[in-house]
């Protein structure tokens, strides 16, 4: 049976790929700086007989073709960027770049599909259709790995009927699964915004315009659009999370700048924001007698999961791990550029349980001291695996 050799593959070759994300921790590289890591990714799939394209200057795309390979496509995908982090972790594989560190999981993510790939070409005569393999640049930098892939044509020639993707979830005990329908992360995009004035005496403040006094007004009058404008069942999010200005105590700054996130998970809504954030900036701030500029950067859609494929996976993940080992996932505002994807072909985007707390094996996503129980990569690359035959 299919699936008992998937399981039993993933076990007997869970020690090398355990070594292969060693490595590709031990060497991250930056979002669009990928050269290392895409030339390793290629050199593993060469030698496994696999054919693959390269796209998108560091993307690399590899196709596997079980029996009747037309009869359906899937894609799945894994994302290899790092994130600019000193790591804090005291491990042999520790990063040897500093203030570079793969403190997002990407490093597990390209090593499970690469397993994943391993064991499907290993089994290509008991599984049916097209099996393309997305490893991808630039997932936590806009414009997003993944809008670049898609201009190359990856979703074409063949182009999948459904593509899937898993992320490592350190909230998630190890050898548990999560899987949510419908929305699941939302977009994100960046605001940019400079409030300027002639400046002026802080004992005179009657002969200019307060920039600090105008910032600090917009920031509390921002949030007014999130809770007065927007459903209140509707997920939204505005950050104001930078305010520069001024350099001393008795000089009222000529300029002042924000900077911010803004998220949703409703794409009618979200742009109608953008209108209300640029409207409420440039009136408030010439009603108070300075100038603004503002620079909304727009960029992932927010993560779409189909209903009928996310049904059809989730009963695949217990199957492949029991029931009781698969659960729901939370509703989260981070973003993900798997949102490309999730709007063009049915998607499912699942985690993949990487904590531990009994072995202190905590720390979240984005710290310095992220890491994983590595039993979840045996786990990681069979389930991709699984799915990619089955579903």
């Amino acid at each position: 049976m299919i699936k008992e050799r998937i399981r039993q593959l993933a076990k007997d070759h869970a020690a090398e790929f355990i070594e292969i994300r060693h490595h590709l921790h031990a060497h991250p590289e930056l979002s669009y700086e990928e050269y290392d890591t895409s030339a390793f990714v290629q050199q593993k799939l060469q030698s496994w007989g696999i054919p693959f394209v390269v796209m998108a200057k560091t993307g690399v795309v590899g196709l596997l073709k079980g029996k009747n390979p037309d009869k359906r496509v899937v894609a799945l995908r894994a994302d290899m960027d790092a994130l600019p982090i000193t790591e804090e972790n005291d491990i042999d594989y520790k990063s040897t770049k500093p203030g570079v560190m793969h403190a997002c999981g990407h490093d597990v993510h390209t090593t499970c599909l690469l397993g994943a790939a391993r064991i499907l070409h290993s089994l290509k005569d008991e599984w049916e259709g097209t099996v393309k393999l997305i490893f991808q640049p630039g997932e936590e930098k806009n414009p997003g790995g993944a809008s670049l892939m898609i201009a190359d044509g990856v979703l074409e020639d063949p182009k999948p009927g459904k593509i899937i993707a898993l992320h490592v979830h350190p909230g998630l005990e190890v050898g548990r699964l999560s899987f949510r329908n419908g929305m699941v992360m939302a977009s994100a995009d960046e605001l940019y915004i400079t409030i300027k004035s002639k400046g002026g005496h802080a004992a005179a403040p009657q002969f200019t315009a307060d920039t600090i006094l105008i910032a600090s007004q917009l920031v509390v009058s921002l949030q007014q659009i999130i809770s007065r404008n927007n459903s209140p069942v509707n997920p939204s999010v505005l950050s104001i999370t930078s305010f520069q200005g001024g350099h001393t105590t008795n000089v009222i700054p000529s300029e002042v700048k924000l900077m911010g996130t803004f998220r949703a998970m409703d794409e009618e809504w979200r742009f109608k924001a953008h209108e209300l954030i640029r409207k409420q900036t440039t009136e408030l701030v010439h009603a108070l007698g300075a100038e603004a500029s503002i620079h909304i950067d727009v960029g992932y859609p927010f993560v779409l999961n189909d209903e009928a494929l996310g049904n059809s996976a989730r009963q695949k993940a217990e199957e492949y791990m029991g029931a009781g080992n698969v659960e729901e996932t939370e509703l989260r505002m981070g973003a993900e550029d798997f949102a490309y994807y999730s709007h063009q072909v049915p998607a499912c985007f699942f985690r993949l349980g990487a904590g531990n707390k009994a072995k202190g094996i905590t720390s979240g996503v984005h710290t310095p001291t992220f890491n994983i129980d590595e039993n979840a990569i045996g786990i990681g690359m069979g389930m991709m695996a699984w799915l990619g035959a089955t579903v």
